[in-house]
């Protein structure tokens, strides 16, 4: 039984409601514009509904029994698996996910709900000495309260629930607003899949609407003590700007232009094989992907020529037909903005060694050699299924290539000598980097999160439950104090 009918409204309180803005968002397929459902826009009102329901139901469950809350996290766990090809469905046919890429998307998301699982009694205080006699100092972890999530279209249903889950799991509350895109995928869904789970009402609430309506409303409102977003770096800028103004903590993981570094003693074949997956899973929609290729120039003919070969086999087209690894971007603006910075790199010198088409949202790869780091196809972020291959001389020039954008999300370098790629990745300002593997990883017991334009803060394990709770301090003086000369 499908359990996401008539799932096209706001959730607030528990209630599936009509929003009261004039307001229509439209969700279509992205590959055939299929118009899949109309949902009427969330108003300021109901964001402020939404904040104050969530605030209001706070106050119980962040008292609620660890256990209690590791059991509905764990039932939300259950109901995702029980309705993963539902799931899979609506993140094909809305978010333009292959099949590969929606399973590989549920993977994630069960890993992080699992992890998130073991939270409730993973939020320890601790008693420590005092400099005066006869006190004791105690530091309690306690909950945010209320936490405004804002999360994007490439990877709704994780990039949703790693922010929810984890809020959830802490005695957070949470309202969540998804991007306008993928409203079902990215919050929806989320919304049942909670209710099934057996969520007390108010804890988890979704807004549906356009940022022009409610962004900067949902981001300043004065209730919600921490704002997590993720999506790009200029968005990010002013969401900072808008929160760190309401002194609001913020979680934010934002855009990347990653380096996927081959050096000169590089396995030529298997860096080919990693620099395919990291550039065109998801038609490289993803702010791990690889954005720059950055090859040393004694191998560079040999992986280009590989790199080519590789790209020539990967199938475009309709993502239900399963054996297409590359489908839609999320909408044929995105293909007009990537290929104005494709034809401004090929008139600044870079050459094309396989060129695609483009029809709709529909953009085949293309691979571009002889790139400079100053080139708009590398000195932006692509976030489409664009390859330029940038060649290099030393491993200094690399490094220099590296860290010569205001990004550090993601990364990768390729060598046989581990010690070697180790030293290089030390140097690189990057949150993240990879030897002898791709950009695009996650996982749900180690720190994910940028540097520099790519964000603050960082998400899973130990850390997300610093980023999500907030300690306070209470001491316990058990014998009189001498407060001499006062008294």
């Amino acid at each position: 039984m499908a359990i996401l009918e008539g799932v096209d409204k706001q959730y607030i309180n528990g209630q599936w409601t009509e929003g009261s803005c004039e307001t229509i968002i439209e969700d279509k397929n992205p590959f055939n514009q299929e118009k899949l459902l109309s949902i009427k826009g969330a108003s300021q009102e109901d964001v402020d509904k939404a904040y104050k329901t969530a605030e209001k139901a706070a106050e119980s469950w962040g008292k609620e029994l660890p256990q209690k809350r590791a059991e509905i996290v764990n039932n939300f766990h259950d109901a995702i698996v029980d309705n993963k090809e539902e799931l899979i469905e609506w993140l094909i046919k809305e978010a333009g996910s292959s099949r590969v890429k929606a399973e590989a998307e549920i993977q994630i998301s069960l890993g992080i709900i699992k992890e998130a699982a073991s939270f409730p009694s993973r939020m320890h205080g601790y008693i420590t000495n005092s400099r005066v006699p006869h006190k004791e100092n105690r530091v309690y972890r306690r909950p945010l309260g209320v936490m405004g999530i804002i999360s994007p279209w490439n990877f709704p249903l994780n990039l949703s629930i790693r922010s929810v889950v984890t809020a959830i799991a802490l005695g957070n509350t949470v309202v969540l607003k998804p991007a306008s895109q993928t409203p079902i995928t990215g919050a929806l869904a989320i919304a049942k899949l909670f209710e099934i789970a057996g969520l007390p009402k108010g804890v988890c609430n979704a807004v549906v609407g356009k940022g022009s309506d409610i962004g900067d409303y949902f981001v300043e409102h004065e209730i919600p003590k921490l704002i997590s977003f993720t999506g790009s770096t200029p968005v990010g800028r002013n969401i900072g700007k808008l929160a760190g103004q309401k002194l609001k903590r913020m979680a934010l993981e934002l855009g990347g232009n990653n380096v996927f570094v081959a050096m000169e003693d590089a396995d030529v074949d298997q860096a080919v094989k990693a620099a395919l997956y990291g550039k065109f899973m998801h038609q490289g929609q993803i702010c791990m992907s690889i954005n720059r290729i950055v090859v040393h120039e004694s191998i560079a003919d040999e992986f280009v020529e590989k790199f080519v070969e590789g790209t020539k086999k990967l199938k475009v087209g309709n993502p239900q037909d399963k054996e297409v690894t590359i489908g839609p971007l999320i909408d044929s603006k995105q293909v007009e903005r990537i290929n104005e910075d494709l034809q401004k790199s090929i008139d600044a010198g870079a050459k094309v060694v396989f060129e695609g088409k483009s029809d709709g949202a529909l953009m085949h790869p293309t691979v571009l050699d002889h790139v400079t780091d100053d080139m708009p196809i590398a000195a932006n972020e692509i976030f489409g299924p664009v390859a330029p291959i940038i060649r290099f001389k030393s491993n200094d020039e690399a490094l220099t290539i590296a860290n010569s954008q205001d990004f550090g999300l993601s990364g990768a370098v390729h060598t046989k000598d581990v010690e070697k790629g180790l030293q290089f990745a030390s140097k690189v300002i990057t949150g993240m980097i990879h030897i002898n593997d791709q950009t695009v990883n996650d996982e749900s017991n180690v720190p994910f999160g940028g540097e520099k334009g790519s964000g603050i803060g960082r998400f899973n394990g130990d850390f997300i439950i610093e980023e999500f709770t907030r300690v306070q301090w209470i001491s316990v003086q058990h014998e009189p104090r001498d407060y001499t000369p006062f008294a």
